[in-house]
C-alpha cells in the first residue's frame, strides 16, 4: 500500500512527542489535577456560601423569636412520659404592645389578654392531630402562678379561663400561667406553648396570599363592634371569599351578629379559619421559597417556650407536622354547657376526651400511638385509666348523714390523702341520707366536681352556703378512690368535630 508522505510540520510534532515520552503524560495529569483542584475549590466555595446562607437564615429566624421564662412553669406537672404524642398549647392574644393596638388590640397601657386558645394534640404516628378549643369564659381552677415580683399567686377556683393569661397584669401577659392552667384542667403535659399576637397573625395571612373563608350572611362594622351607633359599612359579603391582613383579623374576631352571637360560635369560625390556613400552606408545598417567608413572618409574630426558642428547634417541630393528613386533622371544643353567662366543663365527657388523647386514641377510637396507619384499637378494650385527683388549695367540710359511726373520719382521711384541706367533721342534721351529696357555694363548682371524683355517683349541687361540704349517704362504703376515666370519647364530642378538609361554608355557627 502506498503511504501518504508526512508533512514536515506533522513529522516535527511527532518527534517532539516521542522525545518527551512520560513527561507529556505527567503534564496532562498536572492539567487534569489543576482542573480537579479548581472544581473542588469551586464546590467548596459553593458549599461555604450555601452554609453561610443557611446560617444567616437561621440567625435571622432565631433573632425573630421571643421566649417566655420557664421559671413560671409549675413544678407540679403531669408525667412527661404519660403520652407518646405531643401537646402544643396555642394562644391567640390581643397584647397591646408592638403595634397590636393599631389592629384592635386596645390601649397600650392596658393588660394583655388571651383572645382564643386551643390545645393541639399531635399523635405519635404524625398522621393525626386534634385541636381542642377552650372558650375564654370557661370556669376553671387556676393554680399558683408566678407574678412579676417573683412571688406566686394563690390557687383560684371558679374563675374564667382567660384570667390565667392576665395574671400579674402585665402588657405582655402570662403564657406560663395559661400553660399551668391547661395542665391542671386536662391532666396532660403541655410540651410546647406558642403565643400569636394580632400583628403577627395579620402578617402571616398576608404572606400565604390570603385564606379562604365563608360568611353565612353580610357582615357590617357594628357586627364587629356592637357599641357603634350605626350599622357602618359592609365588611364582608355573604359567601366564600379570600381574606388577609386586617380583614382576616376582623373575620376571626367577629362574634355579634352571626348565629347566637356567642363565643362558642366564634370558636367554630376560628376552627374553620385555621383549617383553611393549614390547607393553604399544605397546598403551597413545603419548599424553601414558600417556607422561608412563612417562617420569617411566623417567628416575628410568636412568643414560645424555651423548648422552641431557636430556629432549628422550631423548624424541626414544624416539619414533623407535614405528613398530618387534612382529613385526620380534627377540631373540637371542650365538652361544655352554660353556667349562667359563663361556660362550665361537662364531666365525665371532658375526662374521657383527655384520657383518649393521653392514650393516643383518635376521636373515632383508632390507635394512633405508632406508625400503624391508624388501626382500630386492639381487643379487649383497654382497662380504664385513673386520672390523679388533686385537692391542693381546696377546703372541704365532711358530714356523716348515716348511722354508721366513724364514716366522716374515714372520708376525711381519704380527702387529705389527695391534698384536700378538711376543715372539720361532724354528723349531718339528719342521718337518713340514701346518697352522698356534695354541696358548693358560689364560684366553687369546679372544685366540687374534683371532690366528686372521689365519691362515684355522688350528687353535686349548688347551695346557699359558703365553701364545699360532703354529706355522706348510705351509698358510701367507707372507701374513696378516684373514679376511672371513661375509655371512649362521648359521641357528642366526636360528632361535633370539624375536619380540616371540611366544606368551608358548613357548621359555622352555634345556635
Amino acid at each position: 500500500m502506498t503511504q501518504t508522505p508526512e508533512a514536515p510540520a506533522e513529522r516535527t510534532r511527532r518527534k517532539g512527542r516521542a522525545a518527551r515520552g512520560d513527561t507529556g503524560r505527567r503534564g496532562a495529569r498536572r492539567r487534569r489535577r489543576g482542573r480537579l483542584r479548581f472544581g473542588l475549590a469551586a464546590g467548596l466555595a459553593f458549599l461555604v456560601l450555601v452554609t453561610a446562607g443557611a446560617g444567616w437564615v437561621y440567625l435571622r429566624l432565631s433573632g425573630n423569636i421571643d421566649t417566655f421564662g420557664a421559671d413560671g412553669v409549675s413544678k407540679n406537672r403531669p408525667d412527661a412520659d404519660a403520652s407518646k404524642g405531643e401537646n402544643v398549647l396555642v394562644i391567640g392574644t390581643d397584647a397591646r404592645t408592638g403595634g397590636n393596638s393599631e389592629l384592635g388590640g386596645g390601649d397600650k397601657s392596658d393588660v394583655g389578654r388571651s383572645d382564643t386558645a386551643f390545645l393541639l394534640h399531635v399523635y405519635a404516628d404524625h398522621e393525626h392531630a386534634v385541636g381542642v378549643s377552650v372558650p375564654r369564659d370557661t370556669l376553671v381552677t387556676i393554680p399558683p402562678c408566678k407574678l412579676p415580683d417573683g412571688t406566686w399567686s394563690e390557687t383560684r377556683t371558679g374563675v374564667m379561663f382567660n384570667a390565667a393569661y392576665s395574671t400579674g397584669e402585665t402588657a405582655e401577659g402570662n403564657p406560663a400561667c395559661t400553660q399551668n392552667t391547661v395542665e391542671k384542667l386536662t391532666g396532660l403535659r403541655v410540651d410546647h406553648t406558642v403565643v400569636v399576637d394580632f400583628k403577627g397573625f395579620s402578617q402571616l395571612t398576608d404572606v400565604v396570599g390570603g385564606v379562604k373563608v365563608c360568611l353565612p350572611q353580610d357582615v357590617y362594622q357594628n357586627d364587629l363592634n356592637p357599641n357603634r351607633a350605626t350599622r357602618g359599612k359592609l365588611l364582608f359579603e355573604k359567601g366564600e371569599q379570600t381574606v388577609s391582613g386586617q380583614r382576616a383579623l376582623d373575620y376571626v374576631r367577629i362574634r355579634h351578629g352571626i348565629g347566637d352571637g356567642s363565643d362558642i360560635g366564634r370558636i367554630k369560625r376560628q376552627q374553620a379559619f385555621v383549617s383553611s390556613l393549614i390547607k393553604k400552606i399544605k397546598d403551597d408545598g413545603f419548599t424553601p421559597t414558600k417556607l422561608l417567608p412563612l417562617a420569617d413572618a411566623a417567628t416575628k409574630s410568636m412568643t414560645v417556650d424555651p423548648g422552641l426558642g431557636s430556629a432549628d428547634k422550631l423548624l424541626k417541630f414544624a416539619m414533623t407536622l407535614k405528613d398530618v393528613d387534612l382529613h385526620n386533622t380534627k377540631f373540637v371544643t371542650i365538652p361544655w354547657k352554660y353556667d349562667g353567662d359563663r361556660v362550665a366543663v361537662v364531666q365525665p365527657d371532658a375526662d374521657a376526651l383527655w384520657a383518649a388523647l393521653k392514650d393516643d386514641r383518635t376521636l373515632d377510637g383508632k390507635d394512633a400511638g405508632a406508625k400503624n396507619g391508624g388501626k382500630a384499637a386492639a381487643s379487649p378494650t383497654p382497662s380504664p385509666t385513673v386520672q390523679e385527683v388533686s385537692g391542693a388549695g381546696v377546703s372541704v367540710a365532711v358530714y356523716n348523714g348515716t348511722m354508721t359511726k366513724g364514716l366522716a373520719s374515714t372520708a376525711a382521711e381519704a380527702l387529705t390523702d389527695h391534698d384536700f384541706t378538711v376543715t372539720g367533721t361532724a354528723n349531718a342534721a339528719a342521718q337518713d341520707h340514701a346518697t352522698t351529696t356534695i354541696e358548693y357555694g358560689p364560684g366553687q363548682r369546679t372544685d366540687a366536681e374534683e371532690v366528686a371524683r372521689l365519691f362515684p355517683d355522688a350528687e353535686v349541687r349548688a347551695a346557699d352556703t359558703e365553701g364545699i361540704a360532703v354529706v355522706l349517704g348510705a351509698d358510701y362504703t367507707g372507701s374513696a378512690s378516684p373514679s376511672p376515666a371513661p375509655t371512649s370519647v362521648p359521641s357528642g364530642v366526636a360528632e361535633d368535630a370539624r375536619s380540616a378538609d371540611e366544606d368551608l361554608c358548613s357548621n359555622l355557627s352555634y345556635g
